[in-house]
């Protein structure tokens, strides 16, 4: 396990509530980032995919950034998305986060034009690495099933050398395990962080030199996710990663934010944790019912959940 990663441990890909009118709901997001710091989060991957985080523009985006510290939420514990498909854009939000504390940014690749070259990433990455002062680490955010635009080892070889102590290190939410292993076995012995977006791989990842994890389940299982990062080389480790696998399969049994967002209703009580930005959609009640016998069945009892 890597020791001295920036945000080393478990993070969530937090989710982001809304009220009935579509505007984000920032006093229960703020609520939800205590109660995940209050269990077992070490950090909070704001704005990612989880949070629904293109389907808002860039002015709400750098006010739930802003709603969030002002609301007591320690900004050194925020890792928000700040990747966009324009480079000024994407400048503007990382630069907010450095100006309110945030000591971390993950960054998509630009993701509409697709099959790009790497030299045309390595622009993309280098231009924004140019304009972002120092004081704010970068994160790659790996995610090709969904950006369809790979971060590959060669391209990140390239960055780091080109921008020694920049590029910080990386999610990968590839589900490829020999990925997520080749980038820690290439690059984890110069200080690079290698995060996991699945769940299932944490222990593994850990055994191998990781940092930890940034995974939207952590949104309701944190608790079991730390104690498999308390006790990665132990077997109440491998015991606790068995639940957090079962957990992982349970909240990916339906689709996965309006999966999150409906046990997050079940569990504190407050139906508009179900709103959604379009185009993602509300369980329906079928959906729910099996959607909840799989996640009770995984084993989890959670403390009580801020509404």
């Amino acid at each position: 396990m890597m020791r001295e990663a920036l945000f080393g441990g478990v993070n969530a890909a937090v989710l982001t509530p809304l009220h009935d009118d579509l505007s984000v709901d920032l006093d229960r997001m703020a609520g939800h980032c205590r109660w995940l710091l209050a269990n077992g989060c070490n950090g909070l991957a704001i704005l990612g995919t989880t949070g629904e985080a293109n389907s808002f523009g860039i002015a709400e985006r750098m006010a739930i950034m802003e709603g969030l510290v002002a609301r007591g939420i320690p900004a050194r514990t925020l890792l928000p998305g700040t990747g966009t498909t324009a480079i000024p854009d994407t400048v503007a939000l990382t630069m907010r986060a450095a100006e309110l504390g945030c000591r971390g940014a993950l960054l998509l690749p630009p993701f509409f034009y697709k099959n790009p070259s790497e030299d045309g990433l390595f622009d993309y990455y280098d231009a924004v690495a140019r304009r972002v002062a120092p004081g704010i680490a970068l994160y790659f955010y790996h995610f090709p099933a969904q950006s369809a635009v790979p971060i590959t080892s060669g391209l990140i070889a390239r960055l780091l050398a080109a921008h020694p102590g920049r590029f910080r290190g990386i999610k990968d939410s590839s589900g490829d395990f020999a990925n997520t292993r080749d980038y820690v076995r290439r690059f984890a012995q110069h200080g690079f962080e290698v995060y996991c977006g699945d769940d299932g791989a944490l222990h593994a990842l850990l055994q191998e030199g990781g940092a930890g994890c940034i995974t939207a389940a952590s949104n309701v299982g944190s608790a079991i996710s730390a104690v498999v990062y308390a006790n990665w080389d132990r077997e109440a480790g491998a015991q606790a990663q068995v639940t957090l696998s079962a957990i992982r399969r349970a909240v990916t049994s339906a689709a996965l934010i309006p999966a999150l967002k409906s046990l997050m209703a079940r569990h504190t009580g407050a139906p508009s944790w179900r709103i959604l930005r379009p185009p993602h959609r509300t369980l329906d009640a079928a959906a729910e019912a099996k959607l909840f016998a799989a996640f009770d069945a995984a084993g989890l009892r959670l403390t009580p959940v801020a509404a």
